[in-house]
């Protein structure tokens, strides 16, 4: 459903006050061609609807095994297990379950009818300086879609922002750029090796559209997520550093402390996920890091 009507959206976030300026309203759309190994939003990489079970909640009342028309949940030592290869998404099980142990990750939004959801927070947006920032996943994912409600949003007025790890065509980045106040750009290692190894994809492209972003005058905010063991290391901060120096319209850079969350989604998914874990950087390393970035001239904010 990757069209300039329809997407695939997992949450929509209000109040959101670390992803843009102002009280903003966040909206995340399923798919991403990265697969960082932290990620903290797992049910973002695939397009499609997906499965997830919160076992906790599970009363074994056998409901979704009636339910599914697919043969793809089986009674294994007392627990309902679902089979990934022979589930359709299809919710039947869902709307079953009567404890809420199911649930759907994702759901296709009409483009009219996730307006009228950002449209709610207008009074907010108004008050704070706010305004709507598309995430995801990857939301260059879907440009003809993002092209239509960035269009939308424009002509009431509403301040858009695009949280991207900059991985796509840069004539799409291009379009996009044209209709968007202001990008959240990801940027995680600089050398490609480690990108590569860590992400699934090298940096090159990514480098280039930051850059690119640069070049067009968009008011950009940078951010690191910190990850011990992958990036964390001074020579690779302070290559950051440098590349960020070089760039015009940077607001500010965010460095941002590894969140482990992603693992505990991870689980729910029934889908399986090799992600790695890693431990949180002390407040006193989330200083030194941003020491060495201020040292270099830039204006730092440790946490989104």
């Amino acid at each position: 459903m990757n069209d300039k009507n329809t997407a695939i959206i997992f949450d929509i976030k209000r109040y959101a006050i670390h992803d843009g300026p102002g009280i903003r309203t966040t909206v995340f759309l399923k798919g991403c061609p990265l697969k960082c190994l932290w990620c903290h939003n797992p049910e973002s990489w695939s397009e499609k609807p997906q499965l997830a079970l919160r076992t906790a909640r599970c009363i074994r009342c056998g409901r979704c095994l009636q339910a599914c028309k697919n043969n793809a949940i089986s009674l294994i030592e007392k627990s309902y297990i679902t089979n990934p290869q022979n589930c359709t998404a299809c919710g039947t099980c869902v709307d079953a379950c009567p404890s809420a142990a199911r649930e759907m990750i994702g759901k296709p939004f009409n483009i009219n009818d996730l307006m009228k959801e950002i449209e709610k927070d207008v009074i907010f947006f108004d008050q704070s300086g706010g305004g709507v920032t598309f995430s995801g996943g990857e939301p260059l994912m879907h440009p003809e879609f993002l092209l239509e409600i960035l269009k939308l949003c424009r002509h009431k007025e509403i301040h858009t922002c695009i949280d991207s790890a900059c991985y796509a065509p840069q004539d799409i980045l291009e379009k996009v750029a044209a209709s968007a106040d202001m990008f959240l750009c990801d940027l995680k290692h600089m050398q490609t090796f480690m990108h590569q190894r860590f992400t699934g994809v090298g940096n090159e492209i990514i480098l280039q559209n930051i850059s690119c972003l640069s070049t067009l005058n968009k008011t950009i905010i940078i951010r690191v997520p910190i990850i011990p063991g992958f990036n964390d290391d001074h020579k690779n901060i302070e290559a950051i550093g440098s590349y960020v120096v070089s760039l015009k319209g940077v607001m500010r850079i965010d460095i941002l402390p590894y969140n482990p969350g992603g693992l505990e989604k991870s689980d729910r998914l029934i889908y399986e996920y090799d992600l790695m874990e890693s431990k949180t950087p002390s407040p006193a390393q989330m200083e030194e890091i941003a020491q060495i970035l201020r040292n270099q001239g830039l204006n730092v904010k440790i946490g989104g």
